[in-house]
């Protein structure tokens, strides 16, 4: 029997501008980044221009939340601010509980964001994934003095995301540091649900256009 053909979903991050967001969702994007307040990384908007953003947002297309609250309670205040489809939680739960979120934010998609600093990343997703709807893996560092929770340019151990991705039944999605160039390279490596990219299509701080374009073009090339 044949194996399942593989499509990885592709998410853009760091959408800023009604503009971005048409040129992601044109060129085929299945989910946009929206970044709330952070405490460092690039894209960050204002609450009131996350709603917009969402707001426009097609519905076949995920509009994700970047929160880096820690508590339930301003977890569920910040979803209600800004409409997005799913809550991408960046840091770790500090008060309250997923079910806390679930009963509160009914519909409303839950990804947790594991940055594999080390090894101990297996363990934590381990212990999140039965309370969530996907888990994304990403490059971050929370253990900085100021955190770093998305947004480093940087790659991280893919034989960790890999150990991680096969031994959860659920959508992993992979992020950091990923290019046109190097996609195909962390697809074969990690086989996740979806890529997820920022810096890597960016000039100067602005969506390129043509970085874009070959990001999407390598991964729906992609033969794995």
């Amino acid at each position: 029997m044949a194996l399942p053909t593989y499509h990885p979903r592709i998410k853009i991050c760091c959408i800023s501008t009604p503009q971005e967001l048409a040129l992601a969702v044109a060129a085929g994007a299945d989910a946009l980044g929206l970044v709330a307040r952070m405490p460092s990384g690039p894209g960050i908007l204002p609450d009131d221009q996350v709603r917009r953003l969402a707001q426009l947002t097609p519905p076949a297309v995920g509009s994700f939340l970047l929160t880096s609250e820690t508590d339930t309670t301003s977890i569920i205040a910040h979803q209600c601010r800004t409409g997005t489809s799913t809550l991408q939680i960046v840091d770790r739960l500090s008060t309250g509980s997923y079910q806390d979120l679930r009963t509160a934010l009914p519909g409303i998609q839950l990804v947790q964001v594991i940055h594999v600093v080390d090894e101990r990343a297996e363990e934590e997703a381990h212990r999140v994934a039965p309370h969530v709807n996907a888990i994304l893996l990403d490059s971050g560092n929370p253990g900085l003095a100021v955190k770093e929770l998305g947004g480093t340019g940087r790659t991280h151990n893919w034989a960790i995301s890999r150990r991680i991705r096969d031994g959860l039944n659920m959508p992993v999605f992979l992020a950091g540091g990923l290019t046109p160039d190097n996609v195909q390279d962390a697809l074969a490596a990690v086989r996740p649900f979806a890529v997820d990219v920022c810096s890597g299509i960016r000039t100067n701080g602005h969506l390129d256009p043509v970085k874009l374009r070959r990001f999407v073009q390598a991964v729906r090339a992609f033969e794995g």
